[in-house]
């Protein structure tokens, strides 16, 4: 089965970046759609960003919008959330999942998510 590995968060001061990177083994990661969510202290998961298989098209979250980029490498099994301009409240634990599109969003698909990375952002 798929199994989703996210790296890379840490403590940054707002304005930074970061880069998170999800290493995904089993099944056929060429032809997933991957999809990054995260989940902040008191809420509920939430959607941030997705790419199509082949990377041609990418979807973002209003609220990460031009600040977030989406990326993948298909020969490293791997998808890629270049973060820039933090903000305090994108702090929360990021995950990767494999999404599909249902009622016009991005929706995870694989049950057992990942442990996640944290990513800090300090005022």
């Amino acid at each position: 089965q798929v199994q989703l590995k996210e790296s890379g968060g840490g403590v940054v001061q707002a304005g930074g970046f970061l880069g998170l990177s999800c290493a995904v083994s089993g099944g056929t990661f060429e032809s997933y759609s991957m999809g990054w969510f995260r989940r902040a202290p008191g809420n509920e998961r939430e959607f941030v960003a997705a790419i199509t298989w082949n990377g041609e098209m990418t979807y973002d979250a209003e609220s990460v919008k031009g600040r977030f980029t989406i990326s993948r490498d298909n020969a490293q099994n791997t998808v890629y959330l270049r973060m820039n301009s933090l903000d305090p409240e994108d702090t929360a634990v990021y995950y990767c999942n494999v999404v599909v599109r249902r009622d016009n969003s991005w929706s995870p698909y694989v049950e057992e998510w990942g442990q996640g990375t944290q990513v800090t952002v300090s005022s």
